[in-house]
């Protein structure tokens, strides 16, 4: 039985890739145990991978009061309103891990309204979705409710590029027909 394809975009094979995305291809592995598809996928197309993952690691990596785990939350929340199977299901292990809670990314997935988060968390929640949805609606009043929350405007800013940066990658997702790693299902859980 052949295995689903992972990609509908042709995929390169590993030792064919330059040797940057080779070596960090091969270090996710080393770390995972597997590869995502996330990597093969875009490998396709080596300079944007190098920009994508760059914008990803500067938005995901970084210090701060918004913790790894919330930014997690708000790419599981988002992914899930833009139909992004691939990240609901990648992300959503990466939040499982992240906040050492196996309930948290299914209950931010179908609803985050009615997800044990706290206040502020909703609050971060909220406005993310609100900058993948109706971002032209948003206004210096959600940013003041952010503050109430003990955000700052740099926090916002945070909230607002990682919703942004994964609605692109949440249409790349679709558009590619990116298919999650069966790995992710039963990771953190």
């Amino acid at each position: 039985m052949n295995a689903p394809a992972i990609s509908r975009f042709p995929i390169p094979e590993i030792k064919d890739l330059p040797e940057d995305i080779r070596d960090r291809i091969l270090a996710v592995q080393e770390k995972s145990g597997f590869v995502p598809n996330v990597f093969l996928t875009l490998a396709h197309r080596p300079e944007e991978f190098r920009a994508f993952f760059a914008y990803h690691d500067a938005l995901m990596d970084k210090p701060g009061p918004i913790t790894k785990a919330e930014r997690e939350m708000i790419v599981v929340a988002t992914s899930n309103a833009n139909q992004c199977q691939y990240c609901v299901v990648a992300h959503g292990a990466i939040l499982r891990i992240r906040a050492k809670n196996p309930l948290i990314a299914d209950q931010i997935a179908v609803n985050y309204r009615k997800a044990d988060i706290t206040p502020r968390q909703m609050a971060m929640l909220d406005f993310a979705m609100k900058v993948s949805t109706r971002a032209y609606e948003v206004g210096d009043a959600d940013v003041e409710l952010l503050k109430e929350h003990g955000f700052t405007a740099e926090d916002a800013w945070d909230i607002t590029a990682i919703s942004a940066f994964f609605g692109m990658s949440n249409r790349l997702a679709n558009v590619t027909s990116m298919r999650p790693n069966d790995e992710f299902y039963s990771m953190g859980r």
